[in-house]
């Protein structure tokens, strides 16, 4: 009985170039995180937040009851004038004293000792300027504002609640979520061509994808490398920034982080899954004149279901389906159509 031949995809060897990646979990971490506590002691009269909200630096946040800062300011302007008043005094008595004296009215030591008046009277005005200056930032502390651009977490405190100054209290949690970064880890036996890389002056790219690889949620740059080796796992830190302009990451996220350290070109290229094994040795079924010819190649860099192979040259057509079929020799159809999956021994025939 006669076979006829075997119906195959296939698959076109290209040239192109393909990345070589070093691959890490990682996780997202906000540039800054700001944890706010009290400055001053007050009531909170307003918080002027809602949970989740994107902030800007400068927004307010949280109201203190200013009332009593306020009126201590009032107190030390009030000391401020009555002493700039007796500042003034103590002036004018000095310009008598010198016109006296230029006339030997009076002796010398009552001049200087009213020199010595005017620098006090001077010393007691900067005084009452610095507590001036003391309670307007009291009151200045009694309006909380975000000292970020970021992202406000669930509310903590709510209206009448009492603000200790220098407590422990959180008012509110601040995180700056546009850039933000991912910290991972490589092996220190990849630190040296990383650095390499860096010596140089180039900015090496960062893929950061889900958990289960399924979907990129961003690319940025390597930023920093930590500065010094954690002796008991042998890795080392790395600081990647992403722009997050789509808000893909978030804080305390677990990402898979992927770097690529350089990039080589002009390698001929096809799909992983046309390549098979026989044990340490890698071939693929190479289509010529309607038949499959066995071909040993050897593979390297892999990236995105692609393959950097040698042995083959642009434009050869391998078989990229039914391999189960397929012998050295073997007649082949080709298929433009994607083929349905070999039924599982234990399937349905």
């Amino acid at each position: 009985m006669m076979v006829g031949p075997v119906l195959v995809t296939t698959a076109t060897a290209k040239p192109g170039d393909i990345g070589v990646y070093l691959e890490a979990i990682g996780t997202v971490t906000p540039v800054y995180t700001d944890s706010i506590t009290a400055q001053v002691t007050g009531h909170i009269t307003a918080v002027r937040y809602r949970e989740g909200q994107f902030v800007h630096k400068g927004d307010p946040l949280i109201d203190l009851d200013a009332r009593p800062y306020e009126a201590q300011l009032e107190q030390a302007q009030g000391t401020l004038e009555h002493d700039q008043q007796l500042l003034a005094e103590a002036q004018m008595d000095l310009e008598r004293y010198k016109q006296a004296w230029s006339r030997n009215g009076i002796p010398r030591q009552t001049l200087e000792d009213q020199e010595k008046v005017v620098l006090q009277d001077q010393g007691t005005v900067k005084y009452d300027q610095g507590s001036v200056h003391y309670y307007q930032v009291q009151i200045e502390y009694c309006h909380i504002i975000s000292p970020i651009n970021g992202r406000v977490g669930l509310r903590l405190v709510d209206p009448g609640n009492l603000a200790i100054a220098d407590g422990t209290t959180t008012l509110v949690v601040i995180t700056q979520t546009q850039p933000i970064t991912v910290i991972f880890t490589l092996a220190e036996d990849s630190l040296e061509e990383v650095l390499a890389q860096m010596d140089q002056g180039k900015k090496l790219p960062v893929e950061a994808w889900d958990r289960q690889m399924q979907k990129k949620l961003g690319t940025g740059l390597l930023g920093t490398v930590d500065n010094q080796i954690d002796t008991t796992t042998g890795t080392v830190r790395l600081r990647a920034t992403f722009d997050n302009q789509d808000n893909a990451f978030f804080p305390n996220q677990f990402v898979n982080a992927r770097l690529r350290v350089k990039t080589l070109q002009n390698q001929i290229l096809i799909p992983s899954s046309a390549v098979q094994h026989n044990g340490d040795a890698a071939f693929v079924y190479l289509i010529q004149n309607g038949q499959a010819k066995m071909a040993n190649v050897k593979t390297g860099v892999s990236d995105a279901g692609m393959i950097a192979v040698e042995g083959l040259h642009a434009g050869d057509e391998v078989a990229n389906s039914s391999f189960e079929k397929l012998q050295d020799g073997t007649k082949v159809a080709i298929s433009k159509m994607p083929l349905p999956a070999a039924p599982s021994e234990t399937g349905a025939p």
